[in-house]
């Protein structure tokens, strides 16, 4: 499994858009952030200032979004999706796309929240991350209980 530092989950983005505002060719990895980073135009200045954003921090408690864990958990989502892992999670991603009238980008940020979920349950169960918690929260975002 990839378990990319701070920094190198960073540099992926960073490097991605200079890659692709060049017209340099992708890697398979590189081609799904770029899908990600061109769904969100707010950060694409962001993404020219390496210097400056690289080691910046985002905290919540000052009402922060961290944009690169927001575009991580796309890319996070999309890879479950691609593989459907955890089992389940393409049928339900599907069902809510269609309750959201089609709208992936939006399904996307559901499921995120999903994720966010069983991320912290397992943090704060200091337990392994539980499926059951990503799927039962995909279930009520359908509508499904």
């Amino acid at each position: 499994m990839f378990n990319p530092s701070r920094d190198q989950a960073r540099r992926l983005f960073f490097d991605t858009w200079q890659k692709y505002q060049h017209k340099e060719p992708l890697s398979g990895m590189e081609t799904i952030a770029v899908e990600v980073i061109l769904q969100h135009p707010e950060y694409h200045s962001m993404l020219k200032d390496t210097e400056r954003y690289l080691d910046k921090d985002f905290p919540p408690e000052l009402g922060e979004t961290n944009p690169f864990l927001h575009m991580s958990m796309h890319v996070a989502i999309r890879e479950q999706l691609a593989i459907n892992q955890p089992t389940g999670i393409l049928q339900r991603f599907e069902q809510l796309k269609t309750r959201l009238q089609g709208d992936e980008h939006e399904a996307m940020h559901h499921a995120m929240e999903c994720l966010a979920e069983m991320l912290w349950q397992s943090q704060r169960n200091q337990s392994p991350p539980d499926a059951g918690i990503y799927l039962e929260c995909m279930n009520r975002q359908i509508g499904n209980k």
